[in-house]
């Protein structure tokens, strides 16, 4: 048996550390590390699929974390296992991250069936990590049937979680009105549920009025998938109301899709959509690493920085040099 074939056996047997080492492996950027990480997920690929994959989204400050773990709790107690991959921003400056997720859901963390995994965003736009999907197969092949994705945070690339989940959460704040302008359109059209978080103390009543406005927003939009029409819920994940509804609605959905055959077909879509994603990864980084393409990457720059040349005719020039191998 292979080292590759040992940990794929050791995941499928549920070792946690074996776990670990895979996610590390596939977001490794190494040569080596790229071409072991894609013969063990060929060989985990059958043993994907069986989860509910659930994507989570919110402005900073809404109370992911704390929702998460809210969530989390209950899931388990219902029997299942959860995995939680949140993506921290990356520093544009140091490239470092925090990476502090387990450290706001103490009580998740300490589940035997909870397992989180934060992961840097790399820069990579979207909300999540590029390798994001890779963990989240290795994850169900481990028998973790309930995935969460924690995003970083909503902006105008926050979308490309919903390429990687069954079912697209956004949690919003208890404001409305002029408020609604603060998230972008694009983000709530992708959403299969909304969620009007701190529905608590003296917000209580601004959570209601969020969770009737957004609702009334909601009808000028078309849903992102047939046959569901998106509801708004709201909860207080601080004192843990409203989280049975949630699930309860994300259980819901699901049932719409596998009986529509519209699960089966999500996916399909998500996995060409990933494929395109990783054929443009792979050429950036591809043209970044081309021995011409570098000799002339400073004096391009130079020339556009002063103004002395167009950005496009630098783009046409890299990529002649780099067609002409």
């Amino acid at each position: 048996m292979s080292d590759t074939q040992a940990m794929a056996q050791a995941i499928r047997d549920g070792d946690r550390r074996a776990l670990a080492r895979a996610i590390t492996l596939v977001e490794s950027t190494r040569n080596d590390h790229r071409r072991q990480a894609e013969t063990l997920l060929t060989e985990l690929l059958p043993h994907t699929g069986g989860s509910i994959r659930v994507g989570i989204s919110g402005v900073p400050g809404v109370g992911k974390s704390t929702f998460i773990e809210a969530l989390g709790l209950h899931v388990i107690d219902e029997g299942h296992k959860l995995a939680v991959l949140a993506v921290d921003p990356s520093s544009p400056r140091s490239g470092g991250s925090v990476l502090g997720d387990k450290t706001r859901m103490v009580d998740l963390a300490h589940c035997n069936d909870a397992y989180i995994r934060p992961s840097p965003s790399g820069g990579t736009l979207g909300g999540v990590a590029r390798r994001t999907r890779d963990a989240l197969l290795i994850c169900e092949t481990a028998g973790f049937d309930v995935v969460i994705v924690e995003t970083v945070g909503v902006g105008q690339s926050e979308t490309a979680v919903a390429d990687l989940v069954d079912l697209f959460l956004l949690l919003l704040p208890p404001a409305g009105g002029d408020e609604l302008q603060g998230i972008k359109k694009g983000i709530v059209e992708l959403a299969d549920l909304l969620v009007v978080n701190k529905a608590d103390g003296d917000l209580a009543a601004a959570a209601t009025r969020a969770r009737r406005d957004y609702t009334n927003a909601l009808h000028l939009l078309r849903p992102a998938t047939p046959d569901w029409n998106p509801p708004v819920l709201e909860c207080s994940a601080l004192e843990q109301r409203g989280v049975t509804e949630v699930w309860q609605a994300i259980k819901d959905h699901r049932e719409v899709l596998a009986s529509k055959g519209a699960l089966a077909e999500r996916r399909a879509v998500q996995a060409r959509a990933w494929m395109w994603s990783e054929v443009s990864e792979t050429l950036l980084q591809s043209l970044r690493g081309h021995a011409k393409v570098g000799k002339m990457v400073s004096g391009l720059e130079s020339e556009v920085g002063t103004g002395n040349m167009m950005p496009a005719e630098a783009a046409r020039r890299m990529l002649a040099a780099f067609r002409m191998d």
